[in-house]
C-alpha cells in the first residue's frame, strides 16, 4: 500500500469505530473509494473484494485491514456510539451494502 493511500486513509478518519450501548458490541467499517466495507479485526475478515482475491493469492489481508491495525495504534479511527436498539438497523443496511 503506498504511504499517500494510508496517509489520506488515516487523515480523513475513514476507518470507524461503531460503538453499541450499553452492551459495548463493536463493529468496524472502513471507507473505500466506492462504499464502506466491514472489517472484523479479531478474526482478519474485510467484506471488500481484494480481501477475496488475496485469500486465494494466498496473501493474508487486504490494505484495508492494514489501514485498520495501524488506526488503531496511532488512535486515528472516528468513533461513532449507538444505543443498543438501532444495532439491528445497522447491521441490516451494513449487510445489504456487501
Amino acid at each position: 500500500m503506498s504511504s499517500d493511500k494510508l496517509n489520506s486513509i488515516l487523515s480523513e478518519k475513514r476507518v470507524k469505530l461503531h460503538h453499541f450501548k450499553p452492551s459495548n458490541r463493536k463493529i468496524w467499517t472502513i471507507v473505500g473509494t466506492t462504499k464502506e466495507y466491514w472489517l472484523d479485526p479479531d478474526l482478519e475478515f474485510c467484506s471488500c473484494p481484494g480481501y477475496y482475491f488475496s485469500i486465494l493469492d494466498g496473501k493474508n489481508r487486504c490494505y484495508h485491514l492494514e489501514s485498520l491495525k495501524i488506526a488503531m495504534k496511532q488512535n486515528k479511527m472516528e468513533t461513532i456510539d449507538f444505543l443498543d436498539s438501532e444495532y439491528e438497523d445497522f447491521m441490516k443496511v451494513l449487510l445489504t451494502e456487501l
